[in-house]
C-alpha cells in the first residue's frame, strides 16, 4: 500500500481503454457481443457527459472473422491472419459504430501498429489526428493494423498498443478490462493463498515476476503484457488500472469503486520526455522569436507563427529546434510542428493564416507547450 492518493477515473481528464478480443466476441458463435458493447458505450458516454475524453483501444477483428473463413484452428499461419484482419476489422468496427451511435457517440477507426508510435513523423502525425478527433467529439477505437503486419502477430500486443497510445496522447489514465480484478501475488486460479495487490507504487522486479503464463482463448496477452503496458504508462505519467470487463458496465463500475489494482505513475513521469527535449545534443535548426513571444513562453504557452522572426537550419515535421531571441540567445527547445520550408513560410502570420499560406491546414503551433521546454 502507499499514502499517495489513489487515481478516480470520474476525475481523469482523458482515458484509454483497452479491450480484449475474449470481451468484445462470444466464444461460442464468434459474433459481437452486442449487449457488453452498449453498456461499454453507454459508459463512455456518461464519461464524455463528465468533459472526459475516452479513446478506446479494441482488439476482436481476428476473431470476428476466424469461424466465417474456416480458420477454427489455434494457430494459424500470418497470411492466414491477414485475411482474417482484413475480414474482421469491418465487423469490429461496424459493431462499435453501432453501440456507440446509439447513444449519441460518433465512432473513429484508427489502425495503428507500434512503428507509429516509435518513429517521430508518424507518431506526430497519428497524435495529431487523435487530438482533432477528441477535440470534434468523437470517440476514437484503435485497433493495430493486423493485415499488413510484416513480422508474427500476437494476440495481447494490443496491452503495450494502448500503453503507447496513452504515452502519445498524454493521457492521465489507462484501463486494461481484463477477465481478473488486478494483480495478485500469484495465479489465484491455482494458488488459493495468492493476494490481491490494490495498489503498485512501483514496478519492482518481483512485480514483474508476477506476470503469468497467458490465459486460454482468443487473448493471450495474459499479465505479462500487461506489466509491460504499465512500465510504458507509468514511466510516462499516466496512472494504469487492471478491471474486471467481463460484465456490464465495467467502466462505471471502476468509476464506483469496484475492485482492480490501480499501479501509480513515476512522480516525473511526464517531466522524463521534457529532459530528453532538454538534453537533446543536435538541434537541426533555430527560431529566433520576438518579445512578445518570449513572455509568453515564460507563461507556459505554445509557440505560435506570429512570434517567430526567422528560421535557420534544415530540419523537418518533428526534429528537434532551438528557440532563441533576436541576439541569439537561447531559451527554449522544443520539437518542430512544421519542416523548415514550411516554417520560413508561416513565421510572422497569425495561426488563421496557415492553411491560405501553405495551401493545407495544420497545427495552430509552431511548438506545442507539450514538446517545448524553457532552458533560460
Amino acid at each position: 500500500m502507499t499514502g499517495a492518493a489513489l487515481p478516480s477515473l470520474g476525475a481523469a481528464r482523458r482515458v484509454v481503454v483497452k479491450i480484449g478480443s475474449a470481451l468484445v466476441v462470444d466464444s461460442h458463435n464468434a459474433t459481437p457481443r452486442t449487449d457488453w458493447l452498449d453498456s461499454v458505450a453507454q459508459d463512455v458516454a456518461a464519461l464524455r457527459g463528465a468533459g472526459i475524453e475516452v479513446i478506446l483501444v479494441s482488439s476482436g477483428a481476428i476473431a470476428l472473422a476466424r469461424h466465417s473463413l474456416g480458420l477454427t484452428r489455434r494457430t494459424l499461419r500470418l497470411e492466414e491472419k491477414q485475411a482474417a484482419a482484413s475480414v474482421g476489422q469491418i465487423r469490429l468496427a461496424q459493431a462499435w459504430t453501432d453501440a456507440l451511435s446509439a447513444h449519441g457517440l460518433v465512432a473513429a477507426q484508427l489502425l495503428l501498429t507500434p512503428g507509429d508510435t516509435e518513429d517521430r513523423r508518424r507518431y506526430l502525425n497519428a497524435r495529431a489526428t487523435l487530438d482533432t478527433l477528441l477535440g470534434l467529439g468523437c470517440v476514437p477505437v484503435i485497433n493495430e493494423n493486423d493485415a499488413i503486419a510484416t513480422t508474427e502477430i500476437r494476440f495481447g500486443d494490443n496491452d503495450r498498443l494502448a500503453a503507447r497510445v496513452a504515452e502519445m496522447t498524454g493521457a492521465d489514465q489507462l484501463v486494461l478490462l481484463s477477465d481478473i480484478d488486478g494483480l495478485y501475488t500469484a495465479d489465484p486460479r491455482i494458488d488459493p493463498t495468492a493476494r490481491h495487490l490494490p495498489v503498485i507504487a512501483t514496478l519492482t522486479a518481483d512485480i514483474e515476476a508476477m506476470g503469468g503464463a497467458p490465459p486460454p482463448g482468443y487473448s493471450s496477452g495474459g499479465m505479462r503484457t500487461k506489466l509491460m503496458a504499465a512500465r510504458i504508462a507509468t514511466q510516462a505519467g499516466c496512472a494504469m488500472a487492471i478491471t474486471l470487463g467481463k460484465d456490464p458496465h465495467p467502466l462505471a463500475r471502476l468509476r464506483d469503486g469496484a475492485r482492480c489494482s490501480w499501479f501509480l505513475p513515476l512522480p516525473d513521469g511526464r517531466s522524463a520526455r521534457k529532459r530528453w527535449i532538454a538534453g537533446g545534443l543536435a538541434p537541426a535548426g533555430q527560431l529566433a522569436i520576438d518579445d512578445g513571444a518570449r513572455q509568453a513562453l515564460a507563461a507556459g504557452s505554445s509557440l505560435l507563427p506570429a512570434g517567430v522572426r526567422a528560421v535557420h537550419g534544415t530540419f523537418e515535421r518533428g526534429d528537434l529546434v532551438v528557440v532563441t531571441d533576436l541576439d541569439g540567445n537561447e531559451i527554449a527547445r522544443g520539437l518542430s510542428a512544421y519542416g523548415a520550408t514550411d516554417a520560413r513560410q508561416i513565421a510572422g502570420h497569425r495561426s488563421d493564416d496557415i492553411e491560405s499560406l501553405l495551401g493545407w491546414r495544420g497545427r495552430d503551433e509552431i511548438i506545442h507547450r507539450d514538446d517545448l521546454v524553457l532552458t533560460a
